[in-house]
């Protein structure tokens, strides 16, 4: 019988957090079956070995891809992990997928049933996501606090492909359940083009129907120099010129019909670049 659903977990060089994100997905409590899948893009550190022994206490539940080699691309940075992450995609064999990349984890463990609870009573909705703490290891930004929450007070427990296209980014990857539909690997065309992996994930299942949000703080979303959040920012001019031609790209894909808020979006980029 095929799990209910597929915990989706790409690392790279996590021996310090990868038992701890395993020890969060196993501790989930639910109704239904789920496996995790995971796969490590070829760690030089000691994560290989932790996660050969989870899966070994867990057969049949962790389905480990231990690539001895890193998948690449190995240029552009920017697009670190994205082949790795684009296997276990189409690996993940359940209705619905959570993510949760190697070095965050979960506090919840009602998370799943709950996510999983909300879409099946609201099946035109294509993605849940809630809350996350945002942690940062190596010491909080300047002038800034240690940690927070990752949404707002306010944020508004049903958003849509036009906030997405406005570049609000709402949904943290670690908290994000969704309607499993890259199982055949039939991914946008400008998906491969794209360096936020993520966001383009988003953004073609907000296409299909509306997101749910769920105000409850269920996980933990690390920051910490080895994380890709250092790379995609906005003092990375590669990054902005290839976040504008995404948007660029999405544009024509959904045929203009969110035109005026793409273009605005664009122009954020564009005012973006001219001042790195």
């Amino acid at each position: 019988m095929l799990p209910k659903v597929s915990v989706c977990v790409p690392t790279y060089n996590h021996e310090a957090f990868i038992a701890q994100m395993l020890d969060g997905a196993l501790m989930q409590q639910t109704t239904f079956a789920f496996e995790i899948v995971i796969g490590d893009d070829g760690s030089t550190d000691g994560a290989p070995a932790i996660i050969r022994r989870y899966a070994e206490q867990h057969p049949g539940l962790i389905r480990a891809f231990l690539h001895p080699h890193n998948l690449g691309p190995a240029e552009p940075r920017e697009f670190a992990g994205r082949n790795n992450v684009l296997g276990l995609l189409t690996a993940c064999r359940g209705e619905y997928v959570a993510m949760c990349e190697g070095d965050d984890y979960w506090t919840d463990p009602l998370k799943l049933q709950k996510q999983v609870d909300f879409l099946d009573a609201h099946p035109d909705y294509f993605i849940c996501h809630h809350n996350m703490r945002v942690v940062y290891e190596d010491g909080p930004p300047s002038a800034g606090p240690a940690e927070h929450l990752f949404n707002p007070p306010d944020q508004r427990t049903t958003s849509t492909i036009q906030d997405v296209l406005a570049d609000n980014w709402i949904v943290a990857t670690a908290s994000m359940l969704y309607r499993n539909s890259f199982k055949s690997g039939k991914f946008a065309d400008w998906h491969a083009r794209a360096a936020s992996g993520d966001w383009a994930l988003v953004i073609q299942l907000a296409a299909h129907g509306p997101i749910g949000y769920l105000n409850e703080v269920m996980g933990v979303y690390r920051k910490h120099r080895g994380g890709m959040s250092n790379v995609h920012s906005d003092r990375n001019r590669f990054f902005l010129q290839n976040r504008l031609e995404m948007f660029a790209a999405v544009n024509e894909w959904l045929n203009y019909q969110y035109n005026a808020t793409v273009q605005e979006t664009i122009s954020r980029y564009k005012t973006l670049l001219n001042a790195v």
